[in-house]
């Protein structure tokens, strides 16, 4: 719990940042900052859950495994669910980037409208937020691993608890493409 708070500072600490990030002198160079911060939003936090949704499950399924080897392929299909998160943030992230031309290509959008840099701070933000449900995604699937420890019987029910709790971050990457869709970003 204390882990969800610190997260919640640090993303408070990059929004009170924000203002700061916006004082360039063009505003295609402020555009262009905050879609690195709506980036950096969606990476960072939804990482972090997985690697704390990662660490729960894992440390879960090294237990089980020691004691019977032979169930790690059922162990290991439990244990990364919690690291798909991190992976919804690095797709927003390169849809963000892609739409405002930072790989290379022409942006989508035209940058000297600020509003599109704050707008892709909060998509960001949507998607690191929802992938806050990784390390709740971790607690389901460490007692899934100790469920299927005690009885192998039950690794595929074992598999739909824990996915449940994702499908919150995947409405959050939903919301954030369809944001990005209406803004023109893709």
């Amino acid at each position: 719990m204390r882990m969800k708070w610190k997260i919640l500072g640090v993303v408070a600490m990059l929004l009170i940042a924000t203002p700061y990030a916006m004082a360039a002198e063009d505003a295609e160079g402020t555009t262009k900052t905050n879609i690195i911060m709506g980036c950096l939003l969606a990476v960072a936090i939804a990482g972090i859950a997985s690697a704390i949704g990662l660490a729960l499950a894992g440390s879960s399924a090294v237990a089980v495994t020691a004691e019977k080897p032979e169930l790690f392929g059922k162990l290991l299909v439990l244990q990364v669910l919690p690291m798909t998160q991190s992976v919804y943030g690095l797709l927003t992230a390169i849809l963000l980037m892609m739409g405002g031309g930072l790989l290379g290509g022409t942006a989508k959008v035209d940058l000297s409208q600020t509003w599109i840099g704050i707008a892709a701070i909060w998509i960001g933000l949507t998607v690191g937020l929802t992938g806050l449900s990784a390390i709740n995604q971790g607690m389901v699937a460490s007692a899934s691993i100790a469920s299927v420890g005690r009885n192998p019987e039950v690794a595929a029910r074992g598999i739909i608890f824990t996915v449940m709790p994702e499908t919150i971050a995947i409405f959050g990457l939903l919301v954030a493409i369809l944001l990005m869709t209406g803004l023109g970003l893709l």
